[in-house]
């Protein structure tokens, strides 16, 4: 009876130090940190992987310490058993449990695409076109198919979408970022609208959206965009012709060359505001959020023309006289400095 329970202690004294061993193993484990080859690397978590797949391939690429416990670790630890698809940003020196958590918060890498002021649809498809790990489903639509895949069929698609960064993940497509984009156009027009000067000739929020965008490609100066924004309200007013270069370069589209001629100021395009009264069918242009406060909230005065000095700010005239005078001081010695 002695014999048997002397075999019985040893046998719990072994078996104690067997698990105090496996914890004292599976915990050193808690202190794990991943020596990824570079700085920073993109990991991809394939569809359908789990985390005993990412730590072998981990041990395989000489990232993690070898260890025959991991399994055992996961099994303590199921919330970072429980990775998600997609790629993350792994630091060097990274613990292993704060990457394994973001892995099962789902916290993947976000890119980023700029929109800039003044920029047109041909500009937004060309940069979406080479955003990183953004889906690709635009440049197969026509803006026509493109404006009623987002929800507004028959609308122009120029000017619909805000200037500013939006930020993506590889699981998202470039359709995702321009419904982002026109959503946050709407809610500022709409604000923009909501604090407008009483009497402008605007009859719909567009027809703003309109002015703004000729207002962003005719302004070299932050300072004169309300300035400028007086001038074609007060031209529409008294039904003058606007005559603003940007809109006629836009109806030539590819066809303009980067110099503009008389004969094209006199060719008439629907978006000629030298041959047609009246705003342009569209807006030319994205124009930012300054730019719309600007074309409905003008600056008061009488000028009706302006021209640019050539250091990006703007001679402003009551009459054509002052005009001319102007752009004989500014644009013909300039051009003869040119010369």
């Amino acid at each position: 009876m002695k014999a048997l329970l002397r075999l019985l202690a040893i046998l719990i004294a072994l078996g104690l130090a067997a698990g105090g061993y496996v914890f004292w193993q599976v915990s050193a484990l808690d202190q794990a940190v991943l020596n990824s080859d570079s700085e920073t690397v993109e990991y991809e978590v394939a569809r359908g992987s789990n985390a005993n797949a990412v730590l072998r391939d981990w041990q395989s690429k000489g990232w993690l310490q070898a260890s025959p416990w991991w399994r055992v670790w996961l099994k303590l630890h199921p919330r970072e058993a429980d990775i998600k698809a997609g790629t993350y940003r792994i630091a060097r020196g990274d613990s292993l449990r704060s990457v394994l958590y973001r892995m099962w918060a789902g916290d993947v890498i976000h890119y980023s695409v700029t929109f800039v002021e003044g920029w047109n649809i041909r500009d937004l498809r060309a940069v979406l076109a080479k955003a990183r790990k953004l889906k690709q489903t635009v440049p197969v639509m026509t803006d026509a198919e493109l404006m009623a895949a987002l929800g507004k069929p028959g609308l122009h698609p120029e000017g619909q979408f805000f200037p500013s960064t939006y930020s993506y993940t590889e699981t998202m497509s470039d359709r995702d970022v321009l419904a982002e984009a026109m959503r946050v156009m709407d809610t500022v027009l709409a604000q923009e609208w909501e604090k407008r000067q009483p009497q402008l000739p605007y009859a719909t929020p567009y027809e703003a959206l309109i002015m703004a965008s000729i207002v962003e490609k005719e302004t070299g100066h932050a300072s004169d965009r309300h300035d400028i924004a007086g001038v074609f309200v007060r031209r529409l007013d008294k039904n003058m012709r606007l005559q603003t270069d940007p809109t006629v370069i836009y109806g030539l589209g590819a066809r303009f060359d980067g110099n503009l001629r008389k004969v094209d100021l006199q060719t008439d395009t629907p978006y000629n505001s030298y041959t047609r009264a009246g705003l342009p069918p569209s807006p030319i242009c994205m124009p930012g959020r300054e730019a719309i406060q600007a074309s409905l909230n003008p600056a008061a005065g009488d000028a009706l023309y302006f021209v640019a000095r050539g250091d990006g700010t703007t001679v402003f005239s009551a009459t054509l006289e002052q005009h001319n005078a102007a752009v004989r001081e500014f644009q013909l010695k300039r051009r003869g400095r040119g010369r």
